[in-house]
């Protein structure tokens, strides 16, 4: 196992893997650790085998085909213009614990069109609110197990990792993480549309501090400053700047949906289940961004497990990504180990399988990482690791928001 380990790691990370040694593959691990923020001693055999799959057949784990429905705006209608008064929240507090959502009647056809309703702010103030109809939905006939409660943020030995060295952080996938000006993350899904976390942008009541004037930073390497270099040569200093330095590059948003879930949630306790939002940039990145995709049930994941990156607070200016075994579920909400801290919230929680249409090996964000959530039960607080999954009808909503039309959002 360790051999064929070492050759695959070989054949993802040429340029990385001088391994000599076939016995204990020391010189391996120590120039992986250039890539990722890691003591060498830290075997990255499990890391390397989610991060690529080879070529096998395409009987392993399958994008399962989904009907989607159709969400069409209908009617929109100016709001008055928000507050922008509160600071942004990297903790997302419910009254609604598991057992609270499963015991949940599930919601009629008004309530949806309701629930999909969303508001649209664009960068100069104007609000509006936009409802909507819903075609061609059959509500699911089977309930899911409800999640197990877990404890802490970092679940025993951190198993996060940093990742440096700008040939990997200005590649796909990691490439397709952003963050936000605000304090959370947000993953790129179309050529100028990032999903993120409607808690970052919405307090659930109002927009917070910064919604307005909203940015999104990407991650670049920093520019040689060619007056500090003559003055270096002048002086006889011949050193360069570390090749790795990055900063983050700007670009405003345009326009940010929310839904009317999210809004309504702190009056109705199903918000954490509509805990996404979706930016329009006011220019193209030009880089690769991720599909969307449908949230299949955990245990059709490869390994029950998923793997999302994003811009915790505690390593600042790092791109932290992470893998973890996905735990029970709700129809919309996705309990999991992930290790994460603030900051992180509003990452892409993706998977990568088959696709048997386009017949190749696809990533797909698969729901939106909520965070930390705190909530209050019996008096007492209790916190749980959560992402917001990507049912069929947040699929459409989100779709039509990136496409303009519901034709391309047929297949998820």
């Amino acid at each position: 196992m360790k051999q064929d380990s070492l050759g695959l790691a070989q054949r993802m990370f040429p340029s990385h893997c001088d391994v000599t040694d076939q016995t204990s593959g020391q010189k391996f691990r120590s120039s992986m650790a250039s890539v990722f923020s890691l003591p060498s001693s830290i075997t990255l055999t499990p890391l390397i085998l989610l991060l690529s799959i080879s070529q096998v057949a395409p009987s392993l784990p399958q994008w399962p085909l989904s009907r989607i429905p159709v969400v069409l705006p209908q009617t929109t209608e100016d709001r008055p213009a928000p507050h922008f008064q509160a600071d942004a929240r990297l903790d997302v507090i419910s009254p609604c614990d598991p057992e609270c959502h499963k015991m949940a009647p599930p919601p009629s056809y008004s309530d949806l069109r309701s629930i999909l309703s969303y508001e649209t702010l664009h960068s100069n103030g104007h609000l509006t609110e936009t409802a909507v109809g819903i075609y061609g939905y059959a509500r699911p006939k089977t309930t899911l197990a409800t999640p197990s409660r877990q404890k802490r943020q970092i679940f025993g030995h951190d198993g996060r990792f940093s990742i440096v060295g700008r040939d990997y952080l200005l590649n796909y996938p990691f490439s397709a993480a952003v963050k936000l000006s605000t304090g959370c993350s947000g993953t790129l899904v179309g050529d100028r549309h990032v999903l993120t976390a409607a808690h970052c942008v919405h307090d659930g009541k109002n927009y917070v501090k910064g919604a307005q004037k909203l940015r999104v930073g990407f991650l670049k390497p920093k520019q040689h400053d060619n007056s500090a270099s003559a003055t270096n040569a002048t002086n006889g200093n011949n050193r360069r700047p570390s090749p790795d330095k990055m900063k983050f590059q700007w670009i405003r948003a345009k326009r940010t949906h929310v839904p009317k879930g999210w809004i309504k949630g702190n009056a109705n306790d199903i918000g954490m289940d509509y805990d996404y939002a979706l930016l329009e940039l006011k220019k193209a990145h030009k880089r690769r961004h991720m599909k969307l995709g449908v949230s299949p049930s955990a245990k059709q994941l490869p390994g029950r497990r998923v793997q999302f990156s994003g811009y915790d607070n505690d390593r600042p200016g790092q791109l932290v990504y992470r893998f973890c075994r996905a735990g029970e579920e709700t129809s919309d909400l996705l309990y999991q180990h992930c290790d994460a801290q603030p900051g992180a919230s509003g990452s892409g929680v993706y998977a990568r399988m088959w696709d048997r249409r386009s017949r190749r090996w696809e990533r797909k964000v698969i729901g939106v990482f909520s965070g930390h959530q705190w909530v209050d039960r019996d008096g007492a607080s209790q916190e749980f690791n959560v992402a917001v999954r990507v049912t069929p009808l947040k699929y459409a909503q989100i779709c039509y928001w990136i496409k303009g039309n519901y034709v391309d959002c047929r297949e998820g």
